[in-house]
């Protein structure tokens, strides 16, 4: 199939303003790849620290012997149950390099923190900087130059993005990522999503919530609605640093097994030490970063990729941009509905056909690139296959051309919206992003009063003081990196999704995220420039009259332009409203972050 011109338009704009920094990038990878075993060129001394801890046969091959060492980087904790299956992953990988004449050793680990636990709470204004520290601690853990190849155990928000850009950082090294899979299906979600309206509007209890709640998360595994976590492995299968078929299987099943064994020969097969060398700079080009673009915009995934895969790009060289996610939303239509864009979640995408199913619709309609590298090859025709155990041995299926169920999973030909369902806002306040793949029509335009508040408590406390009962703009500011870290609000969308359901027009304007979660609520979110970057956003005042279009791309405040232009920026003392928790660690991070449209971040 052709590729589609949008597509071929788009990588293009992007390969030739990256001309000369992806050169560079390439030249530098190519510098630092060398000949042979690297850790031979160890001085004595160095080389006996680096093996003086491994078991006998481990010493020996590393001593003498000259077949590739993998490196593990584990984002391993047992609070975080995505993260919790990862326990016995070292031992597994390190006697599976050994079968296969090699020896793997733990590089080292990168926090893992779960936004589950710290949304709402001041932990979540460390949440996107983590990120810069994770992949900063990644390139730590390679620094010793022990290594011919790198396997990276991460899953979750901020983890996987970190450890891409840490690894990017090594970009010589034969990589892969190794998923562990979702929890098993907990309630319904739409049982669950009842219930915390119903709590918001003070009719269930916080024990029927906790309930509701303990009954969606209760296993080890990702949690299954389709928010970053889920979005990052999504995104590691169609820019081929996962085995194909590997991002959805559930923890622990003989097949998850199979499919990390594999994963560990692929890195092994793609080494500096033989023929196929395929490292993972090599992998991570223009042509694959517009491949995670797509499968963003066809699954309605996390909005926080808007920050991520520009990160991740310039981390490869590539200058990624705003404007490009807006082009290839109008051509990408959207094929799958997973919570919150629906009711099913990501164990429902995955048996209607998952990755396979999908990444052969694209790629049959021209819009996915085909002459690509991963880490099964060159080419991304092995993606649009099953993995399957035959008589306990890994292999690969075509994928059925018919959805299992399409509720949740449509082919190109019958999609869920024409289009991705992401739009590009600018105007007055500045610019900022969308996402209405589950707004319904009828808000796609918002004309309303602004409220302004500087923290999200004060949008509950005005909720439940009767404030919010009319059409409104809850203009939340102050939330944007400089200013805290640029935390999620998802303790904004059951009291937002109730007054909606109301009847009343509402819609968030804010420097601040809302992510995967993003709900049915319209929100322009990642608004730049940040108020504490005297950015527009701060010279709202309540009351006036703000429009929201997601049509025309609208994101404006209806003031007369001599009198907006001569309103100050307010300033809030933000130092009132924090206790600690590590903030003052994060000064550095929060001096020198970049807008929101630049990746948020200090890379």
């Amino acid at each position: 199939m052709t590729l589609h011109p949008i597509l071929a338009e788009v990588t293009q704009r992007i390969a030739e303003r990256s001309h000369a920094t992806r050169a560079a990038y390439l030249a530098k990878i190519e510098a630092a790849r060398g000949k042979g075993a690297k850790r031979h060129h160890l001085s004595c001394g160095n080389l006996a620290h680096g093996f003086a801890a491994s078991c006998e046969p481990d010493k020996d091959a590393l001593r003498n012997g000259h077949a590739a060492n993998i490196a593990i980087v584990t984002a391993y904790n047992d609070m975080l149950s995505a993260h919790q299956p990862y326990e016995g992953y070292p031992e597994r990988i390190r006697t599976i390099a050994r079968r296969l004449g090699a020896t793997a050793q733990v590089a080292g680990g990168v926090p893992a923190m779960c936004d589950g636990v710290t949304q709402g709470r001041p932990g979540m204004e460390l949440s996107l900087f983590s990120r810069d520290l994770i992949a900063m601690a990644t390139a730590v853990s390679l620094s010793h130059d022990m290594y011919e190849g790198a396997l990276y155990l991460g899953i979750c928000d901020k983890i996987v993005p970190g450890m891409m850009i840490g690894a990017l950082s090594f970009g010589h090294l034969a990589s892969a990522f190794v998923p562990s899979g979702p929890m098993p299906s907990g309630i319904p979600n739409e049982e669950k999503s009842k219930v915390r309206q119903a709590f918001a509007a003070g009719k269930a209890t916080r024990a029927e919530l906790l309930e509701a709640e303990a009954r969606s998360y209760h296993g080890a595994g990702t949690c299954t609605f389709y928010g970053t976590a889920n979005s990052n492995q999504m995104l590691m299968e169609i820019m081929g640093v996962h085995l194909p078929g590997a991002s959805f299987e559930p923890p622990d099943t003989p097949l998850r097994h199979a499919l990390t064994e594999a994963t560990v020969e692929r890195v092994l097969a793609t080494d500096c030490m033989g023929g196929h060398y395929m490292p993972v700079g090599h992998i991570i080009d223009e042509r694959a970063i517009v491949n995670g673009v797509v499968g963003l915009h066809a699954t309605g995934g996390s909005t926080n990729h808007l920050l991520h895969l520009v990160a991740i790009a310039r981390a490869a060289g590539i200058d990624l941009r705003w404007d490009d996610f807006d082009a290839l939303s109008s051509v990408v239509p959207l094929l799958a509905r997973v919570y919150p864009n629906g009711y099913a979640d990501v164990n429902h995408f995955h048996d209607a056909g998952g990755m396979g199913f999908l990444i052969d619709q694209l790629l049959d309609a021209g819009l996915l690139h085909n002459n690509v590298n991963t880490i099964m090859g060159h080419g991304l025709e092995a993606y649009r296959k099953l993995p399957v155990l035959e008589d306990g041995k890994l292999t690969w299926v075509p994928v059925p051309k018919e959805s299992g169920n399409r509720g949740v999973l449509r082919a190109v030909t019958e999609p869920f919206r024409h289009d991705g369902g992401l739009r590009m806002l600018k105007g007055n306040l500045g610019r900022g992003v969308i996402k209405v793949s589950s707004v319904p029509d009828d808000r796609m335009v918002i004309e309303a009063p602004a409220i302004v508040f500087d923290e999200q408590d004060d949008v509950k406390a005005a909720f439940d003081r009767g404030e919010l009962n009319r059409d409104f703009v809850a203009v939340v500011r102050f939330q944007g990196p400089r200013a805290r870290g640029m935390p999620e609000l998802h303790k904004l969308t059951p009291t937002l999704s109730l007054l909606q359901d109301r009847g009343h027009r509402v819609a968030l304007v804010t420097d601040g995220r809302m992510s995967g979660a993003s709900g049915r609520v319209p929100a322009a979110i990642h608004v730049t420039p940040e108020a504490e970057a005297g950015g527009p956003i701060a010279r709202i005042r309540t009351g006036d009259m703000v429009r929201v279009d997601a049509h025309t791309g609208e994101l404006e405040v209806l003031v007369p332009a001599d009198a907006w232009n001569a309103r100050v920026p307010d300033n809030v003392d933000l130092g009132v409203h924090h206790t600690g928790m590590g903030r003052e660690l994060f000064a550095m991070f929060r001096q020198s972050a970049v807008a929101a449209d630049l990746g948020a971040g200090v890379f």
